[in-house]
């Protein structure tokens, strides 16, 4: 996979650094950590610029971002109200579960997008809950775009600073992404108990 996005981007320049990084919202196994280094490698060896890339990488990835929050517009909080209709019993969910989480992310999730879109594999995914709740579009593309800069930025300029050796960062980003994982599971963990010991106490 990391060879053929190499040469994809080597063959096409900014077009192919758009692609790959919209693809890479759409299909997450498609690293970003590799896309962006690389990319700003690319601007020791080509014609290209940090600038120009970091522009192509960002516009490929809102891109992908708009798509996913179209796919969470469409599966939206109504139609998950039928679904816990259906099978809430099942799978333990209410529709005041529902409300809460939605009502949660009406009040943070602007920053929960805006932060989330530094962190792999989140950063694409947190598009679609966005949707879901309606999050006012113009804000969705505000937070993500200015996350996005940032996080194509840094990669991006580290990668061009370090040239040939920008494979280096690659073991750095697997430390950060283990790191960021295991804070946002904390986090859930910690969610999950707080929520459980509030609806104990709203049912005594």
């Amino acid at each position: 996979m990391q060879e053929w996005v190499m040469s994809f981007m080597e063959q096409y320049g900014y077009f192919g650094i758009f692609l790959m990084i919209a693809l890479e919202n759409l299909f997450p196994p498609i690293p970003s950590e590799v896309i962006l280094p690389f990319g700003g490698f690319m601007t020791t060896t080509t014609d290209l610029t940090v600038t120009g890339v970091i522009i192509a990488s960002t516009a490929g990835s809102v891109a992908g971002a708009v798509i996913l929050y179209g796919v969470g517009l469409l599966v939206d909080v109504e139609r998950l109200e039928k679904i816990i209709e259906r099978y809430g019993n099942i799978l333990r969910v209410k529709k005041e579960d529902l409300h809460r989480a939605d009502a949660w992310f009406d009040r943070y999730g602007v920053w929960t997008v805006f932060f989330c879109r530094m962190v792999p594999l989140i950063r694409s995914l947190i598009s679609i809950p966005a949707g879901m709740s309606n999050m006012p579009f113009v804000l969705f593309l505000i937070f993500t775009t200015l996350g996005t800069i940032i996080w194509n930025t840094i990669l991006v300029v580290v990668g061009a600073q370090l040239g040939d050796s920008w494979e280096e960062i690659l073991g750095f980003m697997d430390v950060y992404s283990t790191i960021a994982y295991a804070v946002l599971g904390a986090a859930a963990v910690l969610f999950i108990f707080w929520y459980s010991k509030k609806r104990k106490k709203h049912k005594n």
